[in-house]
C-alpha cells in the first residue's frame, strides 16, 4: 500500500493524519492498511478467504521459525488471535499476563533474527508506535504521547526511527504536547525551541 507522500489533516478527526490512530477509523485505515497488504497477498497465495481458515492461517504463522513471514503478517495474525489466558488481542494483555509476555517477546526476536534489510528503522519505529498505541495500558504516558506526536511524520517518511529527544520528552514530562503537538512537519518539529532541563 503507498504510503502518505506528505504530512496532511485527517478529513475525519482533524488532527495530523496518523495521530487520531487507533480511535480514527481514517488514521486506522491508513496504518494498518501497510499491514494488510502484506497479510492480504499471504492469503491470497494460500488460497484462504473465510474467518476460520484466516484464524488457521494466523494461527500458523505464529508458530513458525522467526523470520519466515514477513513481520507485518506476524503483526496481523497475533492481531487475530486471542489470548489463551487473558482473552484480549495476544499481545496487548495486561502486564502480569504472561503468555502476551512471550508473545510480545517472540515478536520483537523477529527484528534480532529475521535476515538483514527485512526491517528498516523506519518501519521499525512504526511498527513500535502501532504496539504501544494497540495496548496504551502497557507504556508510560509519554512514551504513547511520543508516539503519537511523531506517528504523521513517520507514516510520511520524514523521519526515520521514533526514539524521543530528550527534549521531547521534557515537553512531554512538562505537559506541554499541544506546543509540539503544533508543528506542521518533523522539520518545524526539530525547530521548536528546547526547555531547560532546570
Amino acid at each position: 500500500m503507498k504510503r502518505p507522500s506528505a504530512v496532511r489533516r485527517c478529513a475525519d478527526c482533524g488532527e495530523l493524519l496518523g495521530r487520531g490512530y487507533p480511535e480514527c477509523s481514517s488514521c486506522v485505515g491508513v496504518l494498518e492498511g501497510l499491514w494488510l497488504a502484506d497479510w492480504h497477498v499471504l492469503c491470497e497465495v494460500r488460497d484462504v478467504d473465510t474467518v476460520a481458515a484466516r484464524r488457521a492461517l494466523a494461527e500458523h504463522v505464529l508458530a513458525a521459525a522467526v523470520g519466515v513471514y514477513e513481520w507485518t503478517c506476524v503483526d496481523v495474525a497475533m492481531s487475530l488471535v486471542e489470548c489463551p489466558s487473558c482473552a484480549r488481542e495476544l499481545g496487548t494483555g495486561p502486564l502480569g499476563c504472561v503468555l502476551c509476555g512471550i508473545a510480545e517477546e517472540t515478536r520483537w526476536a523477529w527484528y534480532h533474527e529475521a535476515p538483514e534489510g527485512a526491517i528498516n528503522s523506519n518501519e521499525y519505529a512504526l511498527r513500535r508506535a502501532r504496539v504501544a498505541l494497540r495496548a496504551p495500558h502497557r507504556y508510560r504516558e509519554t512514551v504513547l504521547l511520543n508516539w503519537r506526536l511523531t506517528l504523521p511524520f513517520l507514516l510520511a517518511g520524514q523521519m526515520t526511527d521514533g526514539r524521543p529527544a530528550q527534549w521531547r520528552t521534557a515537553y512531554l514530562r512538562a505537559g506541554r504536547y499541544e506546543e509540539l503537538a503544533s508543528a506542521l512537519s518533523y522539520h518545524q518539529l526539530m525547530a521548536i525551541r528546547e526547555l531547560p532541563w532546570r
